[in-house]
Formats: structure tokens, C-alpha cells, sequence
């Protein structure tokens, strides 16, 4: 079972760490488009849900985006995040930098203390215009499961090349204007072991995030149901840890279980 959602604009839907969002879609709305093939994602694995549709235009998404602002204001419906995700990576987007323009202007006229925030896998960072346009939103949020690349291709998936130092340079850089969200979980893939809560993928990943220094990290486990069997949750206690080491580095971390 996968979840899908419309597009470019779908909800308001609380989200369990950001409130109120409403989110913005700028993916095909029958499919996925992702440059990681998580073996987690909620959206189901990539071949298994090819579109067949368009990704839709910056200028379908300022309309449509503008007219579902216009009913929540009709509504006082004031959402506490208007938030970039959907149906794999928003920053695939052709126009992605210029569409994020096209939403500061729109959240100003309309809901002028909501924040933006874009749920990334990082791996478009490297380009400058993706780069830059993350530093305008207020939460540039950046996927670091860990920093061992063994795990990455195992679990994450990466479709094309994937440059752990560099997504970790440019991370670094964004230092203060990121935030580093960390799915953790437990279980077996093909065989293999895929849990990544043991000292041998968190030291390594806590140095990591010290070195980054982000404003802020999120760690979190599944919620939904995935597209392949045997993966389970992190336990409270798995993730209180880890967010305790977090703390301890003077970097404020939540845990969402």
C-alpha cells in the first residue's frame, strides 16, 4: 500500500513536526519522481509507480497555490507551514528556485507569519541556484540517514551518482540555515541488517553532525506503512538516546516516535 498525493497542492494536513501544513506538490500526481529509491518511503519504491502525468508548471503552482491560500484566509484556516514535499523530490523541479520565489511572495500577502519549509534528500545541493534557494525558505529541511555509504545504496537507494563528501561539504556550508532530519529504524532487508541505531552508525553520524552544526536535527522512525517487509520502528528509548547525544553537542534535536 502507498500513499500518493495530489498535485501541486494538497491538505492542509498536521504534520507531526511541522503543525499545520500545507503542502506543495511539485511532483506528478499519479506517481513517484525521486532521485532516492528509499526501501521506506511511503510513497512505494520508484518502479513500482512510474507517472504518467506532467510535473506541473511554476505558473500552475503560484495559481493554485494562491487560490487555496485565499479559501483558508475565507476559512480563518491559518496554516503553520506551507511545506514543500509530496511525491519524491521537490528540488527535481526544473523551476524549483523560481517557484520558491513565487511562494515568499504568496505566504507574504497572504499569511505573512507562516514559515516555508522544503523536505529535501540533498542531493540537488550541489547546484548553485537549488542551493541559494534553500537559504530563503525558513526550514531547509535536509535528509542525513547516516554517512556510511554502504547503508545509503542499501536503504536510501540513490538513482544516479551520489557523492557522500560532497552532499556533507554542502551541508556544512548551509551550517545554521539547515536542518538535519534522520529517519532511524530497525530490521532486515533482503537478507541483510538494516538497522542503523547501534554505535556503529550513530558515532560516525554524530561527528558528522557536529562538524554541520545545523540549527536544528530531527530524528524520527516510521509512521506509515512501508513498501517492503521486514523493517520496524526505533524504539522511544532508541531514539530518546540519540537525541540526548545530540543535545549534548549544544545542537537542539527532536524525536518524533
Amino acid at each position: 500500500m502507498s500513499l500518493t498525493f495530489p498535485s501541486p497542492i494538497f491538505g492542509p494536513v498536521h504534520s507531526r513536526r511541522l503543525g499545520i501544513s500545507l503542502g506543495i506538490n511539485l511532483l506528478p500526481g499519479d506517481g513517484k519522481l525521486c532521485s532516492f529509491d528509499c526501501i521506506y518511503c511511503e510513497c512505494g519504491l520508484n518502479f513500482d509507480h512510474r507517472p504518467h502525468s506532467k510535473i506541473p508548471t511554476r505558473e500552475a503552482v503560484a495559481q493554485a497555490l494562491e487560490l487555496q491560500l485565499q479559501k483558508m484566509q475565507e476559512e480563518k484556516i491559518a496554516p503553520d507551514v506551507l511545506t514543500f514535499a509530496g511525491n519524491g523530490e521537490p528540488t527535481l523541479h526544473p523551476q524549483f528556485a523560481e517557484i520558491i520565489d513565487d511562494t515568499i511572495l504568496l505566504r507574504d500577502r497572504y499569511f505573512p507569519q507562516a514559515k516555508i519549509s522544503v523536505l529535501t534528500n540533498a542531493t540537488q545541493i550541489h547546484r548553485p541556484a537549488i542551493f541559494d534557494a534553500l537559504r530563503r525558505v525558513d526550514n531547509n529541511i535536509c535528509k542525513l540517514d547516516t554517512v556510511n555509504t554502504t547503508y545509503i545504496n542499501n536503504v536510501d537507494r540513490p538513482q544516479g551518482g551520489y557523492d557522500l563528501q560532497r552532499i556533507i561539504e554542502r551541508l556544512t556550508a548551509f551550517g545554521a540555515d539547515c536542518v538535519i532530519q534522520t529517519m532511524f529504524l530497525q530490521g532486515t532487508f533482503e537478507g541483510a541488517d538494516i538497522s542503523n541505531v547501534s554505535d556503529q552508525y550513530v558515532l560516525p553520524w554524530l561527528q558528522t553532525i557536529e562538524r554541520i552544526r545545523p540549527r536544528e536535527v530531527m530524528i524520527y522512525t516510521l509512521d506509515r506503512d512501508t513498501p517492503v517487509r521486514g523493517l520496524l520502528k526505533a524504539t522511544p528509548e532508541q531514539l530518546d538516546s540519540i537525541r540526548d547525544r545530540v543535545l549534548s553537542l549544544g545542537i537542539p534535536c527532536s524525536a518524533a516516535y
